[in-house]
């Protein structure tokens, strides 16, 4: 028996390396994403898979890429994307393509297409170059049951966001994500994510949020979070972890402590991250949120009434001193539609552009402004400390995650992490700074996500 399976075994690997592959990748440094040590393998290609690694050198193939001094890695996973529209208008994401992305999660920060199934079979169409999942948002589907209202759902109302959730798990999606600082999603109290996210759970699917602060309130927001899973029986993934702004720089000491805590408790609780200072959103986000209850003709008659008006820069000013703030010359501009000499030029500095002094009051007035002439004015904000970052990019249970578009080259001014999260990575934080090992980065990047969702 031993001689016949040998034998066997012998034939076998003859036959596999008489075969003619489409591409033999030879001579590199393999790195499988598994977290272990590199080692010189030779992969060979069929159809578009991986069919064999090891020592091919009698393989033939049509194509041979020699990659003597390289790295060979499976393609990255990116588990924080917001792709929804760059789809359609630049499938080939040249954008992820470059930094190593092969597959990405959308829908994520409670933003998704509502019917998951038509999303799919529009995607199928497409023909897109990368790999594409989505979670169902939850502003998405609050909007679709109960517009922007400010207060909680009625039972019906619930049950219809819930049905939501359920249609879309059966389509596919990977699981629910909040967005709980954004409208409609910042209304909601924790009882109605846990029913919605119970929803998720029935089909395998993870719970993923933008919690409801990253500020003064972090460690609170961070134990939403992680009871949501608890109570929803859930896997949860919190987004693009961090602190921000100055008086809370070091609390990432808390925060790493309370997900490690909840794992040693039994909870499947992972975070992402991308590996820059700045975070980028919407310039809506410096105004109150009570501003946009009830939608944009709502927010429209609150910042045209004098006295609301003033009302609103009020709150802005007092929420900059917590800040620790003098200004808003933190905020700069990736992308204004109505005036694109605003892109990349800081709001004090637009300020000066209009004649007006870079007072916070001054401030506040031009940003009501911006806010009052188009629905969405994308942001960059300069608001963490490196220290954190370096601290929570070492915490093992950390997925590497751009939070970013498809970019469209030379459309605007946008966060450098839509093209360079990655690369970011392993050139500063693996080669340069020794932060963490290569192979761990590729974990990071690959089986880490792969497992998760």
């Amino acid at each position: 028996m031993k001689i016949l399976v040998t034998l066997c075994l012998l034939f076998s690997c003859g036959f596999a390396n008489a075969q003619l592959y489409d591409l033999v990748i030879r001579n590199g440094k393999v790195i499988d994403g598994s977290g272990n040590p590199w080692f010189y393998a030779d992969v060979a290609i069929q159809n578009g898979k991986v069919v064999r690694i090891g020592k091919l050198s009698s393989a033939q193939a049509k194509r041979v890429i020699d990659a003597t001094g390289l790295i060979v890695a499976p393609g990255f996973i990116d588990v924080h994307a917001h792709i929804e529209g760059g789809e359609s208008t630049t499938p080939t994401a040249d954008n992820f393509i470059h930094d190593g992305v092969t597959s990405v999660v959308t829908g994520n920060c409670g933003g998704s297409n509502l019917n998951i199934a038509d999303y799919f079979t529009r995607l199928d169409s497409i023909k897109t170059s990368i790999n594409i999942a989505t979670l169902i948002g939850h502003n998405t589907v609050r909007r679709a049951a109960m517009g922007d209202a400010q207060r909680d759902p009625t039972p019906d109302e619930l049950k219809k966001m819930e049905m939501l959730v359920n249609d879309a798990m059966n389509a596919g999606a990977v699981g629910f994500s909040t967005g709980l600082i954004y409208i409609p999603g910042t209304f909601s109290k924790t009882e109605e994510v846990v029913a919605l996210a119970r929803m998720a759970a029935k089909q395998g699917g993870v719970y993923a949020s933008h919690i409801r602060d990253e500020g003064d309130n972090v460690t609170d927001a961070v134990n939403e979070a992680i009871n949501i899973g608890r109570l929803a029986k859930i896997p949860v993934e919190i987004s693009h972890f961090k602190v921000t702004y100055k008086p809370n720089w070091g609390r990432s000491v808390e925060t790493l402590e309370l997900v490690e805590r909840a794992r040693l408790e039994g909870l499947d609780v992972t975070i992402d991250q991308y590996p820059y200072v700045a975070s980028s959103t919407t310039l809506d986000t410096t105004v109150p949120s009570w501003v946009f209850a009830g939608g944009r003709d709502s927010m429209k008659i609150r910042i045209n009434d004098p006295a609301t008006r003033l009302r609103i820069k009020k709150e802005m000013v007092e929420t900059l001193k917590k800040k620790q703030l003098k200004n808003y010359s933190y905020a700069q501009v990736a992308r204004y539609a109505p005036d694109t000499t605003y892109n990349g030029k800081n709001i004090s500095e637009i300020n000066k552009l209009k004649g007006r002094k870079t007072k916070p009051m001054e401030e506040a007035e031009t940003i009501l402004e911006m806010i009052g002439a188009i629905n969405r004015t994308q942001m960059v904000y300069f608001s963490m400390n490196e220290g954190d970052l370096t601290r929570i990019m070492q915490y093992p249970f950390n997925m590497i995650a751009s939070d970013a578009g498809i970019a469209r080259y030379g459309s605007g001014m946008p966060h450098p992490r839509a093209y360079g999260t990655n690369a970011r990575v392993l050139g500063r934080y693996v080669r340069e700074q020794k932060i963490i090992r290569l192979e761990e980065a590729i974990r990071r990047m690959t089986s880490l996500p792969a497992q998760k969702f």
